[in-house]
Parts: structure tokens; sequence; C-alpha cells
């Protein structure tokens, strides 16, 4: 029996362990992503707004639309964690 336990211990673990590492890719690669889009959108925002400065509320929004892709990274980690 003890060898049992021992053997339901470490597929928990094993578990658990993929979940933590589900957590951390879909933050990292979510942040990471965002990081590419916000830079890819403010260069191109900046370059409107030297252009047109009455463009400069519409091109917030993009970038906070770049920013939301971290945001739901880290709300599906938060779900991930919160299922182990």
């Amino acid at each position: 029996i003890p060898d049992a336990v021992q053997a339901a211990d470490g597929a928990e673990s094993s578990s658990a362990g993929l979940g933590y590492l589900g957590a951390a890719l879909a933050t990292g690669l979510a942040c990471l992503g965002s990081g590419v889009a916000v830079g890819n959108v403010g260069s191109a925002a900046l370059g409107a707004i030297s252009e047109d400065e009455k463009m400069l509320g519409k091109t917030l929004i993009y970038v906070g639309l770049a920013e939301g892709i971290a945001i739901y990274g880290l709300v599906i980690s938060i779900m991930i964690l919160g299922a182990l």
C-alpha cells in the first residue's frame, strides 16, 4: 500500500507541475506577444500623431487593445492556477 500512495502522490505532483508550466507559458507568451504588438502599434501611433495631433485618442485605443492581450494571458493563468 505505501507504494500505491507514493505513485498517487507522484502523479498528482506531475499534474500540478504541468499546470504551473501551462500557467507560466500562458502569461509569458501572452506578454511577449503583447510587447511585440505594443511596439509595432506604438511606433505607428507616434508616426500618425506627428502628422495629425487629433489622432492621439484613436491611436491610444489601439495601444490599449494590444496591451489587452497580456491581460487575457494573465486571466487564463489565474483560471489554470485556480483549477489546481
